[in-house]
């Protein structure tokens, strides 16, 4: 009853294949660029200050944080009593 219905004549399969070919690596010009020690080091010393000033950054504002907490509980207690 449910039976499915298939062609009488399937398609043939394709007779080219396509087989594909690997790309060709694509040069970009660019300017070469010479890195000596000097700046290399200049590079390093700008990073770690760069990283000194934000954990420093970050320390004052957690302190400041838990400064106006403690500050907010004690006016609290003032205020109660």
């Amino acid at each position: 009853m449910f039976l499915p219905k298939y062609p009488d004549n399937p398609t043939p399969p394709p007779v080219h294949q396509h087989t594909p070919t690997a790309p060709v690596p694509v040069r970009r010009p660019g300017l070469p660029v010479s890195v000596d020690r000097h700046t290399l080091a200049l590079v390093v010393v700008g990073g770690v200050v760069l990283t000194a000033l934000l954990a420093a950054v970050a320390v004052t504002a957690i302190s400041v944080a838990v400064a106006a907490v403690v500050l907010r509980s004690l006016l609290n207690e003032h205020h109660r009593r």
